[in-house]
């Protein structure tokens, strides 16, 4: 019986790893054809010498398989175990990048961890229990969900559901209202952005009252049906509470029951020419 025997296939000279590096390659060959290389290193390697290596492994398995590739893809790198996550799930489950490199506030209150994280293309980031909220270079969210300019808040009484960056209520004082109320329940976020997002809010979360605003500390279910009650109006209802809502309200258990009690309450204290709105 003859045998055959393949020579281990060896990369050129300049390629050996020597013991500096802790280079590690996983290559899987799927039954439908797919071939997957995936190349763990440390980000401080020299990135040159990684590029090498994914070229001769290109190189390699083109020669391997004699001209039966017919695509290759190469992904960008992705950053594991590093001091700052730069990763984060969109709502669609897609998962962004940022250029995140550094964390500038990290607490946790009694509702949920706040965290604002400095990006040097959007500014600082304020990340509610792991959901992206809002960047100091997001103005043109703040100006949407408050009518893009189309709105004459002038002389009109405004309520603010949520908005602890404070950019939707600094915003509205600059249009002449006769009130703002904005109701937040959580106090630790106001703090972190009064400290740490002044692009956004500018001095508006300096004090709890303003000439034309005040700012309750206060879970906005029971404070709306208390509006309901005393039969209070407003001009414009301005729901700009977090994407998974936080209450100390029973109602909570559900969120699209919580949702719809926000709507029904808001539409009950809306004055019947005002507007509702939401993200």
């Amino acid at each position: 019986m003859a045998t055959t025997e393949r020579r281990p296939q060896r990369f050129p000279p300049h390629l050996v790893l020597g013991p500096n590096f802790a280079w590690f390659v996983i290559l899987r060959v799927h039954s439908h054809g797919l071939i997957t290389i995936d190349l763990q290193c440390y980000e401080g390697d020299n990135t040159a010498q990684i590029d090498n290596l994914l070229n001769a492994l290109e190189k390699k398995l083109k020669g391997l398989l004699q001209g039966n590739i017919r695509r290759i893809k190469r992904f960008p790198a992705l950053s594991r175990g590093a001091a700052v996550d730069r990763y984060w799930p969109t709502a669609d489950g897609r998962l962004m990048e940022y250029d995140i490199d550094r964390v500038v506030y990290d607490k946790d209150s009694a509702y949920q961890n706040i965290k604002i994280l400095h990006s040097q293309q959007f500014g600082n980031i304020l990340v509610l229990n792991g959901d992206i909220n809002l960047a100091e270079s997001d103005l043109a969210y703040t100006q949407a969900i408050m009518g893009s300019g189309q709105e004459d808040y002038a002389g009109k009484e405004v309520l603010i559901l949520g908005g602890g960056d404070g950019g939707i209520l600094a915003e509205t004082v600059k249009l002449k209202p006769k009130m703002i109320t904005m109701v937040e329940i959580d106090q630790m976020v106001i703090d972190g952005c009064r400290m740490h997002m002044r692009k956004t809010c500018g001095n508006a979360l300096d004090n709890l009252k303003g000439d034309c605003y005040e700012i309750l500390i206060e879970d906005c279910v029971p404070v709306l049906k208390k509006y309901v009650q005393e039969g209070k109006m407003f001009d414009y209802v301005i729901n700009d509470l977090t994407a998974v809502p936080i209450s100390t309200a029973p109602e909570e258990d559900s969120t699209w029951a919580f949702l719809r009690l926000i709507l029904d309450l808001s539409m009950k204290v809306l004055h019947p020419s005002g507007k509702y709105f939401t993200q």
